[in-house]
């Protein structure tokens, strides 16, 4: 059995976050585990309120998993201040033979709720970059990083060019806010740029959708795939839960990890 952790906040509407991180290593036959960085008050309207644990707690859950198992992968999701970045960096940074990292830069919600503390940004390129495989950030979040707005495909191109540089060893630049018949997205290995392309699908049931693409980045590499092979797999499974997602609440929906699950089940979607 392969094995993943994800190292996020918890999403008490279930649709992002370490739940939709557990969902996908779980739909895609990976063993998930998790160290909580925040609980955050939040439905499929809008997140209220987050409450982060002290970054000594989130260091030694790391630790702790890190000296019992094997761990093939690893996600980074929501890290909201400078302590957290640092902790995380310290529990990381102290393994003899680190697996892939997948670094997800969350840093607003889509309700506008600031995710990542302003002055946290540069902690989170100087600490954690260099420990990340892959990092996975939208357009909003790579204009923050770079400073400058990124309105076409060529200039995802270069901006994928300088996220690497930044210190990630692969960067996956997610076009879904460009607009336009299809998301496409910008894979670079550090040498090559490819593009992925997907039919946009028109849904209000989105909200979760970065943590579950990058978690199931993260889930293939744990499987042992390549990098281009892991992320078009990886887009092919968040398509697919995007396209059998189902209203839930009165906002922003979750997609549905357990779709293809739920097929072979031959489970009625109600």
């Amino acid at each position: 059995m392969h094995t993943a952790l994800t190292i996020a906040g918890s999403d008490s509407s279930g649709g992002a976050g370490i739940q939709a991180d557990l969902k996908t290593f779980q739909a895609l036959g990976v063993f998930g585990m998790s160290a909580i960085t925040a609980v955050t008050v939040q439905n499929t309207q809008k997140v209220y309120d987050i409450q982060e644990m002290r970054p000594q707690i989130v260091q030694d859950q790391i630790a702790c998993l890190f000296d019992d198992i094997t761990i093939d992968a690893v996600k980074i999701g929501m890290v909201a201040s400078i302590p957290l970045i640092e902790a995380i960096a310290r529990a990381l940074g102290s393994i003899a033979t680190l697996p892939p990292v997948i670094l997800d830069p969350v840093m607003i919600s889509k309700s506008g709720y600031a995710l990542l503390k302003p002055n946290a940004r540069v902690a989170l390129v100087r600490n954690l970059f260099p420990l990340a495989r892959v990092v996975t950030p939208n357009l909003p979040e790579a204009e923050a990083l770079l400073g400058r707005n990124i309105a076409d495909i060529e200039a995802m191109r270069d901006a994928a060019r300088e996220i690497a540089a930044l210190g990630a060893g692969k960067v996956v630049l997610k076009g879904g806010h460009l607009g336009g018949e299809n998301a496409t997205d910008v894979l670079f290995d550090g040498q090559e740029c490819r593009l992925l392309e997907s039919k946009r699908i028109e849904t209000a049931s989105t909200h979760g959708t970065g943590c579950t693409f990058s978690s199931a980045i993260a889930a293939y590499l744990a499987r042992g795939e390549r990098f281009f092979d892991a992320v078009s797999k990886a887009k092919t499974y968040i398509s697919g839960a995007i396209a059998h997602a189902f209203p839930l609440g009165k906002g922003c929906g979750p997609t549905h990890h357990f779709f293809e699950l739920y097929r072979r089940s031959g489970v009625a979607r109600d």
